[in-house]
This record gives C-alpha cells, sequence and structure tokens, in this order.
C-alpha cells in the first residue's frame, strides 16, 4: 500500500489496568504467553503490506521504545518503522497525537492515513479496509463490530443508515444507542484528516481525541463509511478483560489462534529451547512458551517464557509470565503473575479455598515480587510491586 501511511496510538497510560500498567506501558503487556499486544498491529501492517509504519509513543516511551527498536531489528523486510515522540510535553490527546506528528505524515504525501491502536489483539488485513473505503467513496472510513450491549458503553458507538454511511457517532455513552462498536481502527484521506486535525487545534475547548472531538465533527460534515469487521477483535482494556482475553486462548477450541491461516504473527526473536514437561509434570489446557519447566501441574492457564513451575505446585486458571517461579508445593488459581515473580514453596495465591467463590475477581501479584514460603493470598486481591505488600482494594472494570 505504497499511497497509505498508518500511525499507531500507543502512547496512552493505561490507567484502568492498574498494576500491570504501573511498570510498563499496556501495548508491551505479554499476550498469549510469548506475544506482546502491539505484535498483533504491527504484524497486521507487515501483512497487509504497509510500506511506512509510525509509532506515537508517550506514556514510558522509552521502555517501549527499546522494545520497538528489537522488534523492527528482528523482522527486517520491505516496510519502515518509526518511533514517534511528543514534540513537546506529553500529547494532550488521540488527536493532538496525530497533529503534533503531521510533518511525518505528509513527508510521503500519502493518499490516505491508517490510524490504529496499539492496545488491541486482532490479525486483519488493512488492505481490504482500504478497498472498501475506496470504493465506497468515503473521505473517512471507521472499523467497527457488534460487541455485547452490556459492554457497549466502553466503545464508541457507530448507528450507519442502509447504504453504509455513519449518521451518528457517540463516544462511550451511557445510555448505548446500538451495540456497533468502533474497533478505533479509522482510515482517513489526508487532506480530510489535516483539516480537521487544524480545526480541533484551534478550538481551546476540545479535548483534542478522536471519539470525542474529531470523528463526531466529521459525522456531520464528511462521507463517513462503517467497516464492518466479523472476525476476531479484543480491546485489552482492563485488568478482566486482559486476564479473560488470555483465557480464552486455553479453550478446546479457541476463538482466536495467533498465526492461524499463515497470518504470521511477527515478535521479538526469543532463542530459547522448547519447554520440557518433567516425568511428573502435567499440562492441561494451556499455552506454555519456549524454555518453561513443568515439573508440577498446569491447567487452563497460559505460561510466558522461562516460567518454571517447581514440584507438586499446581497452576490453575491463571496468567504467569516471563520469569516467574511457582514454588514446590505451592497453589495458584485465578492470579496474573507478573514478570520475574518468585512463589516460595507452601503458597497459596488466588480463590477462596472452601468453597470457591463464583464471580470473583483475579488476584495480581506484581512485577518482581517474591512471596515467601506459606504465604497465603486468599482473596481478590493485588500485591504491590513497590511496597511488596499486599493491598486489600480489589481490582474493578
Amino acid at each position: 500500500m505504497k499511497n497509505a501511511v498508518a500511525l499507531v496510538l500507543a502512547g496512552g497510560q493505561g490507567k484502568r489496568m492498574d498494576i500491570l500498567c504501573q511498570v510498563r506501558p499496556k501495548p508491551v503487556l505479554p499476550f498469549a504467553g510469548r506475544f506482546r499486544v502491539i505484535d498483533f498491529t504491527l504484524s497486521n501492517c507487515v501483512n497487509s503490506g504497509v510500506g511506512r509504519v509510525g509509532v506515537l509513543t508517550d506514556y514510558q516511551r522509552h521502555y517501549l521504545a527499546e522494545y520497538l527498536k528489537q522488534w523492527r531489528s528482528n523482522n527486517p523486510g520491505d516496510h519502515r518503522l518509526d518511533i514517534l515522540e511528543p514534540q513537546r510535553g506529553s500529547y494532550a490527546g488521540t488527536a493532538d497525537a496525530v497533529y503534533q506528528n503531521l510533518d511525518y505524515v505528509l513527508k510521503s504525501g500519502p493518499e490516505a492515513v491508517i490510524v490504529l491502536a496499539g492496545d488491541h489483539v486482532y490479525n486483519m488485513d488493512y488492505g481490504r479496509m482500504l478497498d472498501f473505503h475506496r470504493q465506497s467513496g468515503a473521505e473517512v472510513t471507521i472499523g467497527v463490530m457488534p460487541v455485547p450491549l452490556e459492554e457497549a458503553h466502553r466503545f464508541g458507538i457507530v448507528i450507519p443508515n442502509n447504504q453504509g454511511r455513519v449518521m451518528e457517532f457517540a463516544e462511550k455513552p451511557a445510555v448505548p444507542p446500538s451495540d456497533l462498536a468502533s474497533m478505533g481502527i479509522y482510515i482517513f484521506n489526508t487532506e480530510v484528516l489535516v483539516r480537521h486535525l487544524i480545526e480541533d487545534r484551534s478550538n481551546s475547548r476540545s479535548p483534542h481525541d478522536f471519539g470525542y472531538s474529531l470523528i463526531p465533527a466529521m459525522v456531520k460534515q464528511q462521507k463517513v463509511f462503517a467497516y464492518r469487521f466479523g472476525a476476531y477483535w479484543r480491546d485489552i482494556g482492563t485488568v478482566d478483560s486482559y486476564y479473560e482475553a488470555n483465557l480464552e486462548l486455553t479453550s478446546r477450541a479457541p476463538a482466536f489462534n495467533p498465526g492461524e491461516d499463515g497470518w504470521q504473527v511477527r515478535t521479538v526473536d526469543q532463542a530459547a529451547a522448547a519447554p520440557r514437561v518433567c516425568p511428573h509434570g502435567t499440562v492441561k489446557n494451556s499455552l506454555v512458551a519456549p524454555g518453561c519447566i513443568i515439573e508440577g501441574d498446569v491447567e487452563n492457564s497460559v505460561l510466558g517464557p522461562g516460567v518454571r513451575v517447581l514440584e507438586r505446585a499446581l497452576v490453575r486458571n491463571s496468567i504467569v509470565m516471563e520469569g516467574a517461579v511457582i514454588g514446590k508445593h505451592s497453589f495458584v488459581d485465578r492470579c496474573i503473575i507478573d514478570e520475574g515473580v518468585k512463589v516460595g514453596d507452601l503458597c497459596y495465591v488466588g480463590v477462596e479455598k472452601n468453597p470457591v467463590q463464583a464471580g470473583w475477581g483475579v488476584t495480581v501479584v506484581g512485577k518482581g515480587v517474591c512471596l515467601p514460603p506459606w504465604t497465603d493470598i486468599a482473596r481478590n486481591l493485588k500485591v504491590l510491586p513497590e511496597l511488596r505488600t499486599v493491598s486489600a482494594a480489589p481490582f474493578s472494570s
């Protein structure tokens, strides 16, 4: 796609992810064991033939930039990946992020600009969406798909007419008028995008955000069309949604299989040995990344690279990130165990023992925490990495 440039919005703080994003930007959260969330958007760009991709960084930008440099080095080809930082301070919003990088956009004189989020998980050919954009005569195209009505308040909601033209757009409405949600995937005719960004910049009362300001204005003034997407897509926006999206992959017939149908998901190369399951270890309905050593039992879980589950330990219904160690005879259930965590021997971390409380949330152990032997954390809590202590505040969606 020589006449299109892609911009990946990857600068948000991810406040709803709580302690998981206190130590990293959300786009580099591990997903499906061996991947990072931003791998999916970047891979979509490469697989779709987008030759020029700019990633707009802000929150913990140096952390993200280091990962992107590794990604670029390990994924050479006929594409260019550029790391873009704010020209002044921090971005005031998503529209301001693109406005501050208009020079980059205009440098190659693209016919269209593809604006994407760096924290969604999906496989998508942007070339098909661009074909729809051109054939429909759209000036703006929004990727959309239905979501459960009870979750629709988390998204921009679109109401198109029978021809697909968007007649109404509401960002995160308290009472959603529809279940058709914006995926945060936009294609703009370059001239239209530039004009609206300049107008938005001059409005001191604007939040300088695509969903709250630019898109509603464009719906009133431009030809805006909805492009319906019918495959898997997840917005990893909360601790619960992140946990559920990972655990969905462990079912016998998962809705999403990274790399399926030859759609390669590129990541930073992990030169590690294949996972090893020892004679007394078992793995059931789980994703186990390279370098793992399983001496205990793993059920319905996702394990990142280099995780060790020691003798007679049980990990169930959990996400265990890179380099974590689960000690002998320990029990971990309904947890997110962050990178480098050391769970000592004979620990109990997770849901209530008797009985299991239906509907309880997830226990999260922050990056680098060391839990001493006999630690018992049997509630919906978070373990803070800075203090190495347990906080009694439950997570909320």
